[in-house]
């Protein structure tokens, strides 16, 4: 039996898959605080730290060696022992690090301030995050495609202010949720190319530490600077900072982790609307459970929880938004609590998110029965666009036209609500406006789809398609909801 006496952060525990919860685990975080470090020895020893003159601290290759083999054996109650003593993060992990390390314990963040290690290894995370967000999307993006291939020529109900509209197709429908999916990956790239590495730029963001190291020689500074971003899989670095990058890359990232969430709450609320008409529903195991009273029930789980998820993540905004705008001159301090709860969870909400929206459109039960019903009692309704434009077509005014469909809707509909039937196409057969005109064709729901399925097979064909996403990949990483 598992017991727990404190709080389980259920991103970790219930919604978030393993990938993105390690990525942002305690071991990862401080193995890259780890590996920086140990980036900036090897390049301040390979830009000429080696020199016993008194005053250049000498690196050593045995140092090096000694640091390099203790990356990852982090004793975590080492470092919470020193910060009780300390109060200070970065500077307990220090000490951990030098007990590791003895021979290199003089040289460890030679020339760096605490943000060399946190930004830098944010920076990292998010980038590593966002490709995880970017698979996860492409998932999402294949498993819609092929509904929407499935289903692009049935007719269905289209709604405006969620009142019976136009027809469209199920297979029409789906490229939107899918299309909102494609701008986010889009984003989601832009945002992965366009990350920088913090770099080392000192306590102020002006490198004296690190030019009075290299006795002023401002070409071995901006060596350093390249080659650590380099050592750590970066191409550049961002040419300005305080002591922390600005807070307006979190912001934009955030805003961009807030696009999926706003794609996600949207997917999942038609869903839940097409589930209370019994047109589509969400997957539903065999023995699972709707309600604890009313055992009948088949509720929407799986999208309500994708809603709530997604809910979270765009309230993050307004947090990495204020901290952006309050930083103080070149920092403030209060920005460090705030990243460390916003940062980490929203990506593992969004990740959570995407993995519930690919378990949905992978599983997605359609009731064509249900959905041709629906249509046949609005088509009469639905119908009479396509009538105005025949009338006019022959002549008619149009407004006068509208006006008669106008009238004679209206009465119909009023009439059904009492348990009427709808007879609307025999009411207009009989009006003067209309006479000649082939009614009996007006029948068919697929006469009143447009383009809808031209326009499936075209958007799948030339946006999704381009994007190197095929409709018959198969994902096998599981989902567990």
């Amino acid at each position: 039996m598992q017991t727990s006496d404190v709080w389980d952060n259920p991103l970790v525990s219930r919604y978030a898959g393993a990938e993105m919860a390690a990525l942002w685990s305690p071991q990862r975080r401080y193995g890259l605080w780890r590996r920086l470090w140990l980036a900036l020895a090897e390049t301040q020893h390979e830009l000429g730290l080696t020199a016993e003159d008194g005053i250049t601290p000498r690196i050593t290759p045995a140092h090096l060696e000694q640091m390099r083999a203790h990356l990852d054996d982090i004793d975590l109650e080492a470092v919470a022992a020193y910060e009780r003593r300390f109060r200070h993060d970065v500077m307990a992990h220090i000490h951990a690090y030098g007990d590791a390390c003895p021979e290199a314990r003089g040289i460890i963040h030679l020339g760096a301030t605490s943000c060399f290690v946190t930004d830098n290894a944010d920076l990292i995370l998010m980038r590593e995050g966002l490709r995880i967000l970017a698979r996860r999307l492409r998932s999402c993006i294949a498993a819609l495609a092929r509904f929407a291939r499935r289903w692009k020529d049935t007719p269905t109900l289209g709604f405006t202010h969620f009142q019976p509209a136009q027809l469209t197709t199920v297979g029409k429908r789906a490229t939107l949720w899918c299309y909102d999916l494609v701008l986010d990956l889009h984003e989601v790239e832009h945002r992965i190319a366009e990350v920088k590495f913090r770099g080392a730029k000192g306590t102020t963001g002006t490198q004296a530490s690190f030019l009075a190291l290299f006795h002023g020689d401002q070409v071995k500074v901006r060596e350093l600077d390249r080659r650590v971003a380099a050592k750590m899989g970066f191409d550049s670095v961002y040419p300005v900072t305080g002591q922390t990058y600005t807070r307006k890359i979190d912001s934009q990232i955030l805003d961009t982790l807030s696009g999926i969430a706003q794609s996600g709450h949207k997917f999942a609320t038609d869903i839940r609307l097409l589930q209370h008409r019994h047109e589509i529903e969400e997957p539903f195991e065999a023995e699972q459970v709707g309600s604890s009273a009313m055992a009948y029930k088949r509720n929407p789980m799986r999208a309500e929880r994708l809603c709530g998820l997604a809910r979270f993540v765009t309230s993050l905004t307004v947090n990495t938004a204020q901290t952006a705008s309050m930083q103080w001159l070149e920092r403030t301090l209060d920005d460090s609590v705030n990243r460390r709860l916003v940062l980490p969870q929203a990506f593992l909400a969004c990740d959570g998110l995407l993995r519930l929206y690919r378990n949905i459109a992978e599983g997605l039960v359609v009731h064509p029965a249900v959905i041709a019903a629906n249509v046949a009692r609005e088509l009469p309704f639905m119908a009479t666009e396509t009538l105005l434009m025949q009338a006019v077509q022959r002549g008619a005014d149009r407004q006068q036209a509208h006006e008669v469909i106008r009238r004679h809707s209206l009465a119909v509909a009023a009439a059904v609500h009492v348990g009427g039937s709808n007879d609307l196409l025999n009411r207009l057969a009989r009006e003067p406006l209309f006479s000649g005109l082939d009614f009996s064709a007006l029948n068919d729901p697929r006469l009143f789809v447009g383009r809808a399925p031209q326009q499936v097979e075209e958007f799948l064909d030339e946006v999704v398609a381009p994007l190197g996403i095929s409709e018959a990949d198969d994902h096998t990483d599981p989902v567990a909801v």
